[in-house]
Parts: structure tokens; C-alpha cells; sequence
């Protein structure tokens, strides 16, 4: 009797050792690989601002000065450069004008060509974005002579226009993208109130795309104050802007490192800081603009 009742009773259950879910493993490796990827992307970035704080010899040195006391002498001798002030008004005239005209021309095109769309609009939509697809060295002669021609080389006005030529295309397919997003409900509310089309787009549309403006006229303002290939060939003394100014700090008597270094920091400060400070707009912009 009694080895049958203990033969009735149930095994002694095992301990189970809890497991990490598999899914947070794989997170935590790719955080760490992408970490790994985000320093070494910026460890340049650092380096060179670090190379701005030292003398020339400490920047030339091998093997490399990791210790050394900062100074600001390699920013004193930029801001000193005679013709320095010019070369940074040229680039903000440039940069400022051509993203207002990109803006003013591509939120018009882009409402055609999503809201309302008209017959071969893919076609039209590949034509234009198939205009970045061209290489500028291969448009840059004729570009040249026509400039010549007219007398406006070393011409800022020359490229303001072609800086928004330039940005034009990427411009009208990111607003293209946020304009989809917006609910046709919204437009049929406004027309049977009545509203115009321009007190549509005043009133409804662009207080409901404005993070997809301010992305998309983040994006020119990088692409023209970085433009270097037409600023070389088209501009000499009066229009030079800041991308020139940089190869200027290299001369035939050396590349001085640590005054280049603190060049290129000056120069790709105002960008930053205008990212930093649109950073909540450019990203709401560019999830607005995904595809869900």
C-alpha cells in the first residue's frame, strides 16, 4: 500500500533556469555595434577639433601629440586672415538666397505633382530627379561660356541660381512625400467652407507640412554652404565663398594642419549649429515625410 502510494506521486520538478529573451540580446548587440559605428564616424570629427587647439609643430608630430596645452592661436590667425568676413558673407548670401528660392519654387511644384496630380506626373517626377543623376563636371563647361557670355562669372547672383537649380529636385520630391501625408479630408474641409487655394495653402497646408519645410530647407542650406565644385571654377575674388577660403589656408609653403583644422571647425560651425537647433524639426520632418 504504501509502495504504491509513493509510486503515485509526481516527480520532483526541475528547477527552470529563467533564459534572456533572444530578442533583447540582438538589441543590445546592435546598440553596441551601432555605437561602435557613431565614434567611428566621429572620431575624424574630433580629431580635427582637437588639432585646432595645438601648434603646428604638436600637429605635425609623429607619433601623434595626444597631450598638449590648448591654445587659440590657430582661430586668432583665421579670424585675422585678411578677406575672411567676405568669403563668410559670400557663402550666406548664397546659401540663404538660393534656399528661399528652392522653397518658394518647390512647395507650389510639389502640391502640382501630389495633390493634385496631372497626367504623366511620374514622368515628370523621374525627369526632374534624373537631373542629379548628372555628373557637374560634365555641365560645367557650358555653364562656363554661357556664364562668360553674360559677364556674371565671379558673380554671386550666378550662384544663387545655380545652387537652387541645384537643391530644386530633392526639394520638391521630400515636400512631394509630406504632402501625401496630409488627409484629403482636411483639403475637402477647407474648399466647402469655401477657402482659396492660396488661403488653403497658407492657412491648412503649411502649418501642417512646416517640420517637412524646415527638414527640407535644412537639407539645401547643408548641400549649399558645402557646394565647392561650382564655387572653384565660377567665382575668382568678389563671389569666393567659405569652401574656398579652406583651400586657400593651403599653400605652396605647407599644409598647416592645425590652422586648416580650425578653418574647417569655423567653417562647418554654422551648419551644426543650425542642425542642433532645427534637430526636433528635421526629425519629425523626415518621420513624417516615411513611408508607413
Amino acid at each position: 500500500m504504501s509502495t504504491s502510494t509513493l509510486d503515485a506521486r509526481p516527480p520532483a520538478s526541475t528547477p527552470i533556469t529563467p533564459r534572456r529573451p533572444k530578442g533583447r540580446t540582438s538589441g543590445l548587440i546592435l546598440s553596441v555595434l551601432a555605437w561602435v559605428a557613431g565614434l567611428l564616424f566621429f572620431a575624424p570629427v574630433a580629431w580635427m577639433v582637437l588639432t585646432s587647439f595645438k601648434q603646428e609643430s604638436q600637429a605635425a608630430s609623429n607619433p601623434p601629440t595626444f597631450f598638449f596645452t590648448p591654445t587659440l592661436d590657430q582661430y586668432a590667425a583665421i579670424i585675422d586672415t585678411a578677406g575672411a568676413g567676405s568669403y563668410l558673407l559670400n557663402s550666406v548670401i548664397a546659401t540663404v538666397c538660393s534656399t528661399l528660392l528652392v522653397l518658394v519654387l518647390a512647395v507650389p511644384a510639389a502640391y502640382a505633382v501630389s495633390i493634385r496630380p496631372v497626367k504623366r506626373t511620374q514622368d515628370f517626377l523621374f525627369f526632374f530627379i534624373s537631373t542629379k543623376m548628372l555628373p557637374v563636371v560634365a555641365v560645367i563647361m557650358p555653364i562656363y561660356v554661357i556664364a562668360g557670355q553674360l559677364r556674371i562669372l565671379d558673380n554671386i547672383l550666378t550662384l544663387i541660381v545655380l545652387y537652387t537649380a541645384m537643391n530644386l529636385p530633392i526639394a520638391v520630391w521630400m515636400m512631394r512625400s509630406f504632402f501625401l501625408e496630409v488627409p484629403g479630408e482636411v483639403l475637402e474641409a477647407a474648399s466647402i467652407d469655401g477657402a482659396s487655394l492660396m488661403r488653403t495653402m497658407r492657412t491648412v497646408l503649411l502649418p501642417m507640412v512646416a517640420p517637412g519645410v524646415a527638414a527640407t530647407a535644412l537639407i539645401c542650406v547643408i548641400f549649399a554652404w558645402n557646394e565647392f565644385f561650382f564655387a572653384l571654377n565660377l567665382t575668382a575674388a568678389n563671389a569666393a565663398t567659405v569652401p574656398i577660403f579652406l583651400m586657400s589656408t593651403m599653400t605652396s609653403e605647407g599644409q598647416f594642419l592645425a590652422q586648416l583644422s580650425a578653418a574647417s571647425v569655423l567653417a562647418s560651425l554654422p551648419v551644426v549649429l543650425a542642425g542642433w537647433i532645427a534637430q526636433k524639426q528635421l526629425v519629425r520632418g523626415l518621420s513624417m515625410g516615411a513611408v508607413k
